[in-house]
């Protein structure tokens, strides 16, 4: 009985151990999503004020790649990848979507667009969030990449990096195109 008792813990250990050993180089920001070469969500945002478009489903599927990307102001990332995000829009040769996700204040998006830039063909409110979740949204930011035929090609957790740029999106984004 004693034995039992003292062996119980050393197994539990070792499982765990094996475990993290297991995942110890696996990269955090990948996150694995059952929408990959599914169609996107259907959905229909309203625009950010002062805005004439907001975003919808047919804005993804004119037969061209694009890129929707997952934003709010009160994101930290999200500024700190913004810039990224505008560099994307005029290099990459493809049109970029935001999403506003779960402002608190619908006119804190437009006010924070207007401050840093609009790099955004156009930009849908989903105050609620059901759009995000319908997307898998974790958080905020996560960009995802979208071919002519409105199925989700590409998924990125976590803001956009000078290395993700380079090493991912774009080769990602060439690759669909060509």
């Amino acid at each position: 009985m004693r034995f039992s008792l003292a062996v119980i813990p050393l197994v539990l250990f070792a499982a765990l151990a094996g475990v993290f050993l297991l995942n110890i180089d696996k990269d955090a920001s990948v996150v694995p999503s059952v929408l990959i070469d599914k169609p996107a969500p259907d959905f229909s945002l309203p625009p950010l004020p002062g805005r004439e478009n907001g975003l919808s489903r047919a804005d993804l599927i004119k037969g061209e790649v694009s890129v929707l990307n997952v934003f709010a102001s009160w994101c930290i990332p999200c500024r700190a990848e913004h810039p990224l995000i505008k560099r994307l829009s005029q290099e990459a040769g493809v049109s970029v979507f935001g999403l506003n996700y779960k402002e608190k204040d619908p006119q804190d998006g437009a006010k924070w667009l207007d401050e840093l830039g609009d790099p955004y063909q156009a930009v849908g409110m989903d105050l609620s969030g059901r759009t995000g979740i319908d997307f898998g949204v974790y958080g905020v930011p996560e960009t995802f990449i979208i071919d002519g035929t409105g199925q989700i090609r590409y998924k990125h957790v976590g803001p956009v990096t000078p290395d993700v740029l380079e090493k991912v999106l774009l080769p990602k984004i060439t690759e669909l195109k060509g």
